[in-house]
């Protein structure tokens, strides 16, 4: 069983930058893939960044340039680096992290963004 915890959401003007980080705990492996995802108000849930186990990365093309995605193996953490946003980057953000068996997902982190 895995657990994920995000934080470092809130509300920021366009143009602003935030960093969400994402703690996990329980049955991480350094071999799985972790990710974000958001979910904007009647909207689907989408994949804004991911890294693989071997530090490979792959953004939405609308974020690409603007959002950096990393992680940290010897601490069970993976941050989603956010810079020049846009109003329509407002959403609940969520970190996933999976393998070829399971896959767990995080709470959720609300990012607003005024313009």
């Amino acid at each position: 069983q895995v657990q994920l915890v995000e934080s470092g959401g809130g509300l920021v003007q366009a143009g602003g930058s935030l960093r969400l980080s994402c703690a996990a705990s329980g049955s991480i492996f350094s071999r799985d893939h972790m990710g974000w995802y958001r979910q904007a108000p009647g909207k689907q849930r989408d994949l804004v960044a991911l890294i693989t186990s071997g530090g490979s990365t792959n953004y939405a093309d609308s974020v690409k340039g603007r959002f950096t995605i990393s992680r940290d193996n010897a601490k069970n953490t993976v941050s989603l680096q956010m810079n020049s946003l846009k109003p329509e980057d407002t959403a609940v953000y969520y970190c996933r992290t999976w393998n070829t068996f399971t896959s767990s997902w995080g709470q959720g982190t609300q990012v607003t963004v005024s313009s």
